[in-house]
């Protein structure tokens, strides 16, 4: 508890890395969990691709349970 899924447009190994300590901590200090219980995925969605594989399929269905929408 808890596992995060991100999917986004290709982004360095570095980046990816940051993102995950910056998620981590956020993690940490919300809900007082430590990092062994913290899992992160990251997937590169290329942008051609992006509105059918991830808006049609994941968020748009999803919105009224999106704490953050998108602004597209």
């Amino acid at each position: 508890m808890p596992h995060v899924t991100i999917k986004t447009y290709p982004i360095s190994e570095e980046e990816k890395v940051n993102l995950t300590q910056e998620i981590v901590k956020a993690i940490i200090r919300t809900t007082g969990k430590p990092e062994e219980f913290v899992s992160i995925s990251i997937t590169d969605v290329q942008e051609s691709d992006w509105m059918e594989t991830v808006y049609d399929k994941e968020i748009k269905p999803e919105l009224d349970n999106l704490y953050k929408k998108p602004g597209y």
